[in-house]
Parts: C-alpha cells; sequence; structure tokens
C-alpha cells in the first residue's frame, strides 16, 4: 500500500477479507476500537500500544499569532494537541539500518 493513505474503509476491508465476520459487524468493531483510543486519550492523555507506539495529549498555552491574510497580531486561545512516539522495536523495524 506505499503511495496511498490507509483509511478507515481499507481497514475494514482487510479485515474483513481475513475473518468470517460480514463487513457491517467490522465496520462496528473498528469504530468500537476506535472510540475505545479516543476515550482513553481524553480520560487519561495517553494511550499505549505495545510494539506500536504512544499517544500522548497535552495542553497547549495561549500563544500570540498572525494573520497571514491582513498581517494583523491575534491571540490564539489555548488547546490540547496530541502527538504520537513511535516505540522503539517499531522504529528499528522502520530503519533497520539505524543504530540505536
Amino acid at each position: 500500500m506505499s503511495g496511498k493513505t490507509l483509511t478507515k474503509a481499507d481497514i475494514v476491508d482487510y479485515i474483513y477479507e481475513k475473518t468470517e465476520k460480514n463487513r457491517a459487524e467490522v465496520k462496528v468493531l473498528v469504530d468500537n476500537l476506535l472510540d475505545i483510543m479516543k476515550q482513553a486519550i481524553k480520560k487519561d492523555n495517553s494511550l499505549l500500544v505495545s510494539g506500536f507506539g504512544k499517544f500522548d495529549a497535552y495542553d497547549k498555552r495561549a500563544r500570540k499569532g498572525r494573520n497571514p491574510q491582513t498581517s494583523d497580531s491575534i491571540v490564539l486561545p489555548p488547546r490540547k494537541v496530541v502527538v504520537f512516539r513511535l516505540s522503539r522495536k517499531f522504529r528499528a523495524e522502520l530503519n533497520p539500518d539505524e543504530v540505536l
């Protein structure tokens, strides 16, 4: 699947082809899994998937910004952002020649 972004529909199709479940059941399972992941990040501010990586949510402070169309200065409000960090194992799989 190189050069193409993997979508939720692609994941549903892949699991559907590998299991005995119908496509609607697989879609519900994928939706439930993603919902569990989102709820974990909202509740605990992190989600660890061993061998894959960790999602961390953190608060960004308000900061000064600029409207690129008008060049006016504005204040961007505080917000939450999510970052993803690869596990060492997955990083080694992606970069087999890299020395850790």
